[in-house]
């Protein structure tokens, strides 16, 4: 198989776009919660894209992959963090996280690729 991951992520923010149409109650209580856990404090903005990495990976989330390894790049992670990231999901969610470990590595490439 192999996922566009840059043009996965950019039909997911579209659907979530439209989403906001229909239930903008929910979706704006969302953007605030993400926003809230997702800024600096005593873990660094990049340090928290590594961890929803990793987990996206271990709860087999392919539009947490698209968004979270873009994401990582995108808040200065290394390609070798980001391969580390996907070490630890395996480590925690065995075989299957595995499986999903290839998805990110893929995604991880056509970001860098982009």
């Amino acid at each position: 198989m192999n996922k566009d991951y840059p043009g996965y992520r950019k039909h997911l923010k579209e659907q979530i776009g439209r989403l906001r149409k229909h239930i903008p109650d929910t979706m704006t209580g969302f953007a605030h919660l993400h926003q809230a856990g997702m800024k600096d404090g005593a873990l660094t903005e990049k340090q928290k894209e590594l961890i929803a990495l990793g987990i996206g990976i271990a709860a087999r989330c392919d539009g947490c992959i698209a968004f979270h390894t873009h994401e990582a790049l995108a808040q200065g992670a290394t390609p070798a963090e980001i391969c580390e990231a996907i070490g630890v999901a395996i480590t925690m969610g065995g075989g299957p996280a595995l499986m999903y470990a290839a998805h990110a590595l893929e995604a991880l490439e056509q970001f860098q690729a982009k």
